[in-house]
């Protein structure tokens, strides 16, 4: 019995795990297309160099990691509000 459920907790954390994965990597990305439109010239004096390019990935990574957090927060939220009825 200990172990059925200790086996059902890894599967659920497993599936959580990489729930959240796929969710920030495709919240990056969104966030990377979203950012195309975003005109670093006025910002930045080379933005297509090196550098321009660094900024606009860090750029996309934060956005993306903070609307991540977002939808797998709310995504638990959903999940709890099982238990309460």
């Amino acid at each position: 019995m200990g172990n059925d459920l200790a086996n059902q907790v890894n599967q659920t954390l497993s599936a959580n795990s990489l729930i959240s994965m796929v969710v920030s990597l495709l919240c990056i990305a969104i966030s990377w297309w979203a950012l195309q439109n975003l005109k670093l010239d006025l910002v930045i004096r080379q933005p297509r160099g090196a550098q321009g390019r660094l900024l606009h990935l860090l750029l996309a990574i934060i956005l993306g990691h903070a609307v991540a957090g977002f939808v797998i927060d709310y995504l638990s939220w959903t999940q709890m509000l099982r238990n309460l009825f």
